[in-house]
């Protein structure tokens, strides 16, 4: 790659430098592809020590001046050169790593120190296939030494020397003083910095990375965060999970460009916006549980029993090309592969949120900004200019990338390889490069494989599909999650033994209990199969009968009704025999966009809620943001403690137009008479009043005679201890245990180290519970709990004997609490529940009501 340039013209006058400018564009001093900075293999350059800027790949051999100035320092190996712009930046050019050791051998300056230079004039020549294979790289870097100055629109992809705009430089106030001479500037005025507060569950793994990454590419600003002595472009998925950031670490956010406050704001929006871990894991000990029964011990990532027959999934490796055709075929390829994989994730998502698949949607969104990553990119471009085909070089991009989270020793981040492995294997098939075929599944198939990615587990035929064991992987990875959401049982972490079973191999497969044997005896499989088929016959049975009320063995009757997110929902419950939707939570309107829904679009949203339950009632609540459900566009402020900030009504309360549009959209659906408005997050009765008043206002407006139901949401321990005060001004209480349990115990909910304390069956809760219950009683008010507590079948006894009412679970649910309904005695439940109330912990409730209500369901 000698390429030969016509030599410098050496009859150039001396120009008079430019008058300072408000803004320098600079041209690329080089062919070949501009990459990341945080790319090159230099500590020094790549940590932005030396100065922010990009690197080249050079694909010529002559560095071109980027701009008119002056050159103010020329290394005596002719390697590298400063150039002083004329509004007092100075520019470092430094060609290759550790060129300084070849002592000028290979380097031909064509320009003296102090000389002043035009833009586009030959500056160095350089033998690039004579020094190639005595350097680590030949990247040349390009950075920018002197402060004050902000950076904006870097190239990216192939650059052409001398036409290709490389980036624009903008001097900030005082920056420029001293421009023109050569004098250097005292200017330093520091880039735009913001400390963060990550307060992602388990830190900057690859969903919240990805939600950083969104909001870096809305802005023009170069964005960078900064941890522990490292820096990764905002913009890059694997650069932010590489910095190994944890739940609550503090980060600074750095940017320079023309927009570079609304940048930091929106990316440090990105960092503050709590999420839990998500899509949680079951309760599961971190290694195999003591030996329980004959076979491999794994860990539980998605509980249930299965028993069928062996289908290997074995890795195998893609075989591809190591050279590549030709630089502009094999940059053809890698595009077009990307582009593919990036419409086929497109459809992914597309398909995930018309079956409402909120875990499938959130893994292939991260996906997608996997292929996205300029990191990524960067170094397989990096590769094919190294002469490696597309393939080889996206595969040891991925390999690199894969290192370095394996290398942080976070398990959470180690299980997002296989995200970055299963992006690789995707464009990769794009590229024509075939894998394993998705094998052909018999019935009740157990999938056996040393890791699975997301991709490989969407592809199989889910009907057929009854369990899956791992030897490697773990609780929180993609499949997992994937797995929970669907119903899968699934085994993690069994470790190499589980590699030794064969295809078409007779096995049991008990997530619940923590194995998978390989050899069930007779009387185990028989066993094993009667529990499956009076499952699957009970709830058949269950479901048959679910359309038809729920009423005790004396006659009390509690509504059954299904926690929904969408009209999809809604049909769901239908079909599982809900008596009506207990809980509708809007959020979902509002999430995924970047404005808030209009009165309208809201009120056709519910009025397909309506329209699907087939006249059964609907409990709308208003939304309910903050804590941990944050919609970005909300410009609430930042808070230390958001999950006692403005959370639900207080968020209506403080910006009163998101209030009225909901009620807007709400009062205008028909029928209201099947319509309950409910309020979350209420403290007292003023909140009460102030949403009353509105409605009345609104619906004033609207011209309507008639009022829907009102009610409150109990999550606060006053709202319970104050319920006769605010049964006076509403119809109806639901409870939502899963806030009053962390509120009345000071837990945080989404605290994985104290799940297993977090329990509504707490005493303190139950009585919250029966003060709610009091204080509705003497008004007629009903009550109804639509937290996780009604889905749990120990705790419905209970509940009825408190005075529960109405119970919201998850569609699926409603006929096995149904079911259990049925078979309860109001009367005895309210004798029994009154001792309860006196016992001294959660675990004393749950024992206690295991031997009043045993499960005799015959499983």
């Amino acid at each position: 790659m000698n390429a030969r340039n016509p030599p410098h013209d050496a009859a150039i006058a001396a120009p008079v430098v430019a008058p300072v400018a408000a803004s320098l564009d600079l041209v690329a001093p080089l062919d070949g592809v501009a990459v990341a900075l945080s790319t090159v293999s230099d500590p020094v350059f790549a940590g932005a020590l030396m100065g922010e800027g990009l690197a080249i790949e050079p694909l010529s051999s002559t560095l071109l001046a980027p701009c008119d100035g002056v050159v103010t320092q020329l290394a005596r190996a002719g390697h590298a050169l400063t150039l002083k712009a004329a509004n007092g930046a100075e520019i470092l050019m430094h060609i290759g790593i550790d060129t300084v050791t070849l002592g000028g051998r290979g380097f031909t300056p064509r320009v003296a120190q102090g000389e002043r230079v035009r833009q586009r004039q030959v500056l160095i020549e350089v033998d690039l296939d004579a020094i190639a294979h005595e350097v680590p790289s030949l990247q040349t870097v390009v950075v920018i030494t002197s402060p004050g100055f902000e950076l904006s629109a870097l190239a990216a992809g192939r650059l052409q020397a001398g036409r290709t705009p490389l980036l624009t430089l903008t001097a900030r106030a005082g920056a420029a003083a001293g421009a023109g001479s050569d004098v250097g500037t005292d200017a330093a005025v520091p880039e735009l910095r913001r400390q963060a507060t990550v307060r992602h569950g388990s830190g900057l793994h690859a969903r919240p990375s990805a939600l950083v990454q969104a909001a870096a590419r809305e802005h023009g600003a170069e964005v960078r965060v900064l941890f522990d002595g490292r820096s990764a472009n905002a913009r890059s998925v694997t650069a932010l999970m590489a910095l190994g950031v944890a739940e609550n670490d503090i980060v600074t956010v750095v940017a320079r460009g023309g927009d570079a406050e609304a940048a930091v704001q929106a990316v440090c929006r990105a960092l503050e916006t709590a999420s839990a871990a998500g899509h949680a894991a079951p309760a599961a000990p971190a290694a195999p549980p003591p030996q329980a029964g004959p076979g491999l011990r794994g860990v539980c990532a998605s509980p249930g029993l299965a028993l069928g027959r062996v289908v290997r999934l074995d890795a195998t490796a893609i075989a591809v090309p190591e050279s590549g055709a030709g630089l502009d075929t094999e940059f053809a390829r890698l595009a077009a592969a990307l582009a593919q994989a990036r419409a086929e994730i497109g459809a992914a998502i597309t398909d995930a949120d018309r079956r409402r698949s909120v875990a499938e949607r959130d893994i292939h969104g991260a996906h997608l900004a996997l292929l996205d990553d300029p990191a990524l990119i960067a170094a397989a471009e990096t590769g094919i200019l190294r002469g490696r085909s597309a393939g080889a070089a996206f595969r040891s991009s991925v390999a690199h990338q894969s290192a370095l989270l394996l290398d942080l020793g976070q398990a959470l981040l180690a299980e997002r390889v296989g995200d970055l492995r299963d992006v690789e294997r995707r464009v990769l098939g794009a590229m024509g490069h075939a894998g394993a075929a998705v094998p052909a599944l018999d019935e009740a198939s157990i999938i056996v494989a040393d890791d699975l990615s997301p991709s490989e587990l969407t592809r199989l035929q889910r009907d057929k599909l009854a369990g899956l064991a791992t030897a490697a992987g773990g609780t929180t990875s993609h499949v997992a999650i994937l797995a929970r959401a669907l119903g899968i049982p699934a085994l993690v972490a069994v470790g190499a033994a589980l590699l030794a079973l064969r295809t078409g191999q007779q096995v049991l497969l008990d997530a619940d209990g923590g194995c998978i044997d390989p050899q069930p005896g007779a009387e185990r499989m028989a066993q094993a199969a009667r529990r499956i088929a009076q499952q699957q016959d009970r709830h058949e049975r269950e479901l048959a009968a679910a359309a038809a009320g729920a009423q005790t063995i004396d006659g009390l009757a509690i509504e059954v009704a299904a926690n929904i997110a969408s009209e999809d929902d809604a049909r769901a419950a239908v079909r599982h025999g809900a008596d009506g939707v207990g809980l509708l939570r809007t959020e979902f309107l509002f999430i995924d966009r970047t404005e808030m829904p209009t009165a309208q679009e809201q009120r056709q949203a519910y009025q397909g809620v309506l329209d699907a339950l087939q006249g059964r009632p609907a409990v709308i609540r208003t939304i309910d943001v903050g804590g941990d459900k944050e919609v970005p566009y909300l410009t609430l402020p930042a808070e230390a403690n958001p999950a006692l900030g403005l959370r639900g009504i207080r968020s209506g309360l403080a910006q009163p137009e998101l209030l009225d549009a909901q009620l807007r959209g709400l009062l205008t659906v028909t029928p209201l008479a099947r319509l309950r408005i409910l309020i979350p997050m209420v403290a007292d009765v003023g909140e009460v009043r102030f949403v009353r008043r509105r409605i009345d206002e609104i619906a004033t407006e609207l011209g309507l005679a008639e009022r829907p139901q009102l009610g409150v949401m109990i999550e606060v321990p006053s709202a319970a201890l104050l319920a006769d005060q605010l049964a006076r001004h509403v119809d109806f209480f639901s409870i939502g245990t899963n806030d009053l349990t962390q509120y009345t115990l000071a837990m945080d909910r989404c605290q994985a180290a104290l799940a297993s304390r977090l329990d509504a069956m707490h005493p303190a809760l139950l009585r919250l519970i029966a003060a709610t219950v009091q204080g509705a009683r003497p008004l007629g008010r009903w009550v109804g709990v639509c937290g996780a507590m009604a889905s749990d079948l120990e705790a419905v006894p209970l509940l009825v004997g408190l005075g529960v009412t109405e119970l919201s679970v998850s569609p699926p649910l409603v006929p096995e609490v149904k079911a259990l309904v049925r078979r309860l005695g109001a009367a005895h439940c309210r004798a029994e529940v009154q001792a309860l109330l006196q016992l001294e912990s959660a675990d004393a409730v749950r024992a206690a009501a295991r031997r009043i209500w045993p499960r005799l369901d015959g499983v």
